[in-house]
């Protein structure tokens, strides 16, 4: 908050205005009670010495005088609150919305593995709910915290100028208040931090089913989903219920004792009262300031129930913020000359410390070469993917991109040489120009058609209703899965990479779709560099090199008919594939 600063500055000024003015009318208006109480008693004093009197001596105007005085103070208080309020509304919305920036901006900097450990549904839950708890809490917290501590010792000062055994007798509640408060407040937020945990879970299970609820409905784990929802659920219901209870304990007790206090007060300035001690006007104005005196207490007590749960909010937010990011590129980039675009240089990784994944990995690939990576399940095919994008930093040795080591570019540069196309289509919601286009940028719109029509998709997009301009849903259901396929194909095409990393999507789609994605491809891949993680190994017998992995090491390498003339690991793969048995 430290560029809002100024803001909250004037914010503290109307605020501490507004107070002084406030605190300053019960007294004023202990005057007019006096003033009233004093022509009273005149009046009966006259009375009794047989005076005759048509009204009681009240000086009206005085009263009037005063009362005018009062509601201008009021009105004056009124005003400069919500000149403070306004402002500090518009403080507290631009600094979540700073926030929000600030966690995006961090979202693209962390590394994938963060992602991989973290639910969709927890990520969700931290940028809008606990977004929205630090939102509400400035919004309306913050001001009401502010003017409460002024309050109190405006209101402190002000009777003490009233009476100093009154207020003795009134402090007494500040340490059974203070109590109050040490007793509930840590065990709120305890249950707080819980129910904002159990929201982000609850989230996630909501946000899972209903991405996979053709899955669910498939095979009719309906009821299963419903009950892993409840489990959710009821740790959802049992966390907040606790966090509300506990922390909704507060205000009772917190009336109690100011009730107590106001009794005292009103018994031992009715005796001060009647031995003369005290004008009535100011035990009036006392009894005023003993609410004004606990209510500020009682606001803070409240206040610390929000207080936190923004704190189980904050935490959660920064967390995020705190998390390590990928490593800077370095400034340095010396190349090598090479006649290789790729390079894997005694290259090592392990998702998990003190568990290998690839180790000694070494492969030399040349302009315009097509490499099939190929392997059983866990071998570490898409490993070699995830660190060519860099999206995992190798732990030792080197991938050389050009003749330079990937780690002294930037991610965005390497980058713009990769594109990919995987078997899990990903396209979002817009209109299908605008998902091609999303390859680059700056593609124009006949790059765009250009590319649909290399990639085969040209004719079915025209046969839509609104053409290029069809909006796809969420999940892009309204086209079928050969044509998402096509569409992710054409985007390939709008990049125009370097290098192409290709993971073979045709098993679930019909003949004559597999055949347009297979032309597409064939067109895609002609004379570009292409990383192809083969899972039906007949569509991969064209590669001049063909990498064999098993447990992250590579086992062998060579072109198709190498490595079934060596009768080993690969041709094991081959032949158990055509026997119907589908390692790979």
């Amino acid at each position: 908050m430290k560029h809002w600063l100024p803001g909250i500055a004037l914010v503290l000024i109307l605020a501490t205005v507004a107070v002084i003015l406030q605190i300053r009318t019960p007294k004023i208006l202990g005057k007019a009670t006096t003033e009233l109480f004093k022509g009273v008693m005149k009046g009966q004093a006259e009375l009794k010495a047989g005076l005759p009197i048509h009204s009681l001596p009240v000086n009206f105007d005085k009263i009037g005088h005063i009362l005018l005085v009062v509601g201008v103070m009021y009105a004056g208080a009124a005003v400069f609150n919500v000149i403070q309020s306004i402002i500090m509304n518009w403080i507290s919305q631009k600094v979540v919305y700073q926030l929000r920036r600030d966690l995006k901006e961090k979202m693209k900097v962390l590394p994938i593995s963060y992602y991989d450990s973290h639910s969709n549904g927890d990520l969700m839950s931290r940028m809008a709910n606990d977004m929205d708890n630090i939102g509400g809490t400035l919004q309306q917290t913050l001001s009401q915290l502010v003017t409460s501590v002024l309050t109190f010792f405006g209101v402190l000062y002000m009777m003490l100028t009233i009476s100093g055994w009154l207020t003795l007798v009134a402090l007494v509640s500040v340490p059974l208040s203070l109590f109050v408060v040490m007793l509930v407040a840590p065990r709120s937020q305890k249950f707080f931090a819980g129910q904002q945990k159990n929201l982000g879970l609850l989230n996630n299970t909501v946000e899972e089913t209903y991405a996979g609820h053709t899955v669910v409905k498939t095979f009719n784990r309906e009821q299963a989903t419903q009950e892993q929802f409840e489990e959710h659920n009821q740790k959802y219901y049992q966390s907040a219920w606790k966090a509300q209870f506990v922390s909704s304990l507060i205000f009772p007790l917190m009336n109690f004792v100011k009730n107590l206090d106001y009794l005292a007060v009103a018994v031992i300035g009715g005796i001060q009262v009647a031995n003369g001690q005290v004008s009535l006007g100011n035990v009036q104005a006392f009894l005023q300031y003993t609410n004004q005196f606990s209510q500020p207490i009682t606001q803070m007590a409240n206040l610390t129930n929000t207080i936190q749960a923004t704190i189980a909010s904050a935490e959660r937010i920064f967390a995020v913020l705190d998390e390590g990011e990928m490593p800077a590129s370095a400034t340095v980039t010396e190349k090598t000359d090479t006649a290789n675009i790729l390079e894997f240089d005694d290259v090592s990784f392990q998702y998990v410390d003190d568990t290998p994944l690839i180790a000694d990995f070494n492969l030399k690939v040349k302009p315009g070469e097509m490499v099939a990576i190929v392997g059983p399940t866990g071998a570490g095919k898409t490993t070699i993917i995830n660190l060519l994008e860099r999206f995992y930093d190798v732990k030792g040795g080197e991938i050389r991109f050009q003749g330079r080591n990937t780690k002294q570019l930037s991610r965005n540069d390497l980058r713009k040489h990769f594109a990919m196309v995987l078997q899990d289509t990903w396209l979002f919601t817009g209109s299908i120009f605008d998902n091609i286009k999303y390859g680059r940028e700056d593609a124009t719109d006949d790059d765009v058609y250009a590319a649909a029509k290399a990639a085969h998709a040209d004719t079915f997009i025209r046969q839509l209703p609104e053409g290029y301009e069809t909006v796809l849903n969420e999940a892009a259901t309204n086209i079928s899965q050969g044509q998402r396929q096509l569409l992710t194909i054409a985007r390939a095409f709008v990049a125009d990479p370097d290098v192409l990393i290709l993971d073979e999507a045709t098993s679930s789609v019909d003949t004559r779709t597999e055949m347009l994605i297979q032309k597409a491809m064939e067109s895609l891949l002609a004379g570009r560099t292409s990383f192809v993680v083969a899972h039906r190994l007949s569509t991969i017998q064209n590669a001049e090199n063909i990498v064999v992995m098993n447990h992250g090491h590579i086992v062998e390498t060579g072109n198709h008919d190498s490595l079934l003339a060596a009768d080993g690991f690969y041709a094991d793969l081959y032949n158990s594939q055509f026997k119907g048995n589908n390692l790979a």
